[in-house]
């Protein structure tokens, strides 16, 4: 009788002790709002993670963490952003990988063509010490990057012509992210490139002061490009992780247990933004399909050729991204493919 009289007091002291945790806990978390934006629309395939990543937030702040959602670069064009983020003024961005390699070189190693060879690769490269160590590069730079999204393997599409070998890419106007890996690798296409934010790709499109452009399926059918573009080549030339990024500033302001509940978030939304995206691929096939496009592949031998053009693309960056950091992330695919 006396044990288990100990052992209720013991259980009732737990059990207090586990409320009186809980209601720190929450005291530590204070009210707050986090802008959250994208230069995509809201159909953009990384909306459903920036959804997923509102709802948990919310819910497990109880409420008192805000998170607004902001499409179609209304917060500005990812440059804009990342300078608005530096400086505290916008809390939280999703945007291409490369486009953060004005800011931390050494994230330009996703920009190398046929970098890998299938989603398992790279899952497990961005979600793994290599990834968590070039997102860690940017924290020096007034970013906090959290997770990676996706948005898929990149396409090529033009307003001119059916492309079905390497040459009949050739003198094609095409936008690129503006980096210059991107630059390089067109050109080693024999295709001008035109660096040119996001938001403006549309236009320029529909104007006809480009030709064409490169990007996954998804944003394709999503910015409804199909409208002012009538062929698409299935390249793969590129994989494309987004990076969720957060500025360090607000960050730093946090408390543990935000930043935990921040941090989780982003991770969780990330499975939830990829399942959907591959999910979607046929879907959004179907629609260019179905709005005119005509949808070509490389045989084989073109592949070929194509990767052997992008070799003296991958040497010149090395350098310029960081030698170890290219020996890495080549090492762990090795390893990976073993």
């Amino acid at each position: 009788m006396k044990r288990l009289f100990i052992k209720t007091v013991l259980a009732s002291v737990a059990v207090a002790a586990m409320a009186v945790a809980g209601t720190a806990a929450a005291q530590d978390i204070k009210e707050r709002t986090i802008k959250f934006g994208t230069v995509g629309a809201d159909t953009h395939p990384s909306v459903p993670g920036m959804r997923k990543f509102k709802e948990l937030v919310e819910a497990r702040s109880g409420g008192k963490i805000k998170v607004n959602l902001f499409f179609n670069g209304t917060l500005g064009s990812d440059q804009a952003s990342v300078t608005a983020m530096q400086g505290g003024t916008i809390e939280m961005s999703v945007m291409n990988t490369g486009i953060l390699a004005s800011v931390a070189k050494e994230l330009a190693v996703f920009d190398f063509p046929f970098l890998f060879a299938n989603e398992k690769e790279s899952d497990a490269l961005v979600d793994g010490p290599v990834g968590r160590k070039l997102h860690a590069k940017l924290e020096e730079k007034g970013l906090v990057g959290l997770s990676y999204w996706e948005l898929g393997c990149r396409h090529i599409t033009n307003s001119k012509r059916a492309v079905n070998k390497v040459e009949d890419l050739e003198g094609l106007k095409l936008r690129v992210i503006p980096n210059p890996i991107n630059v390089a690798w067109v050109k080693a296409l024999g295709a001008n490139p035109t660096p040119m934010p996001f938001p403006e790709v549309y236009g320029g499109l529909e104007q006809k002061a480009i030709d064409g452009q490169e990007n996954p399926v998804a944003v394709i059918a999503s910015s409804k490009f199909f409208e002012v573009q009538k062929h698409i080549v299935l390249s793969n030339h590129q994989y494309n992780p987004q990076s969720v990024v957060m500025s360090k500033k607000f960050w730093d302001s946090l408390s543990p247990a935000e930043k935990k509940i921040v941090d989780e978030a982003a991770d969780e939304a990330a499975k939830t933004q990829r399942e959907a995206g591959r999910a979607a691929l046929a879907a959004n096939l179907d629609i260019l399909k179905k709005n005119g496009m005509q949808v070509t592949q490389f045989a084989p031998a073109e592949v070929a050729k194509l990767r052997e053009k992008m070799k003296p693309v991958i040497t010149q960056f090395t350098a310029n991204v960081g030698e170890a950091t290219v020996n890495e992330v080549m090492a762990e695919l090795a390893k990976m493919r073993r």
